[in-house]
């Protein structure tokens, strides 16, 4: 699986290429700004994006949503819960810093347990509520008739985590439709469950793995 992360936009959101192994169709997961940088980086690669998932409706996940999808025509989804935020700049925030961006609306609303994909990706939505009302986490696998994968090429899956769950921390609670105790048994419900060694990527700052956050998360122990 390949995993490109980008640091994008004025709050240092990851914005991530991801495609599976031996395959340029890829999915763009938070283009939250600089879409000049996320389209040099998918044409660095080599890479076709048929697919862009918001993890959430907040300005720095969303902010090159209509650039990333005007340039690939690939479709954009989110939770339905999330949907108003993508076209109202009150509702994702942008208004508060006096940009009011509005957005494409979404292609695909998507649910809790629902399945997309992305060539040989498969994605999985796992509904984690509490930084935003519709916020998810993305658990991205490749396709074990991938004929690409091998013993090592297909490792996964790996969990991509939005504002939900950081190295260290977990998202803010504070904005309109936060709720801390959401937040929590999302996380420990819906992400906990998976083995110590699987890969989380947040929606800022460094990667980590589910076990170092079960060991050592202060909000988490």
């Amino acid at each position: 699986m390949l995993i490109e992360t980008l640091t994008v936009g004025p709050m240092m959101a990851n914005c991530y290429l991801v495609a599976g192994s031996g395959s340029p169709e890829a999915v763009v997961i938070d283009p939250g700004g600089d879409a000049r940088d996320i389209m040099d980086a998918v044409r660095r690669l080599g890479l076709k994006v048929v697919l862009i998932v918001d993890t959430h409706g907040h300005v720095d996940h969303i902010a090159a949503n209509n650039e990333v999808k005007a340039e690939t025509g690939a479709p954009l989804a989110v939770h339905r819960l999330e949907a108003p935020m993508l076209t109202q700049p009150s509702l994702n925030l942008s208004s508060w810093g006096g940009v009011s961006l509005s957005g494409p609306p979404a292609d695909r609303l998507v649910e809790d347990g629902e399945e997309l994909r992305a060539g040989t990706l498969i994605i999985k939505v796992a509904h984690t509520p509490g930084h935003t009302p519709g916020g998810i986490s993305l658990i991205v696998s490749e396709d074990k008739a991938n004929p690409a994968c091998g013993p090592s090429a297909c490792e996964g899956p790996v969990i991509f985590s939005g504002d939900t769950l950081f190295a260290g921390s977990v998202g803010r609670t504070d904005f309109p439709g936060g709720s801390f105790t959401d937040l929590i048994a999302g996380i420990r419900d819906k992400l906990l469950v998976f083995e110590d060694d699987t890969e989380v990527y947040p929606g800022h700052g460094p990667s980590t793995t589910i076990g170092e956050e079960r060991e050592t998360n202060p909000f988490l122990v």
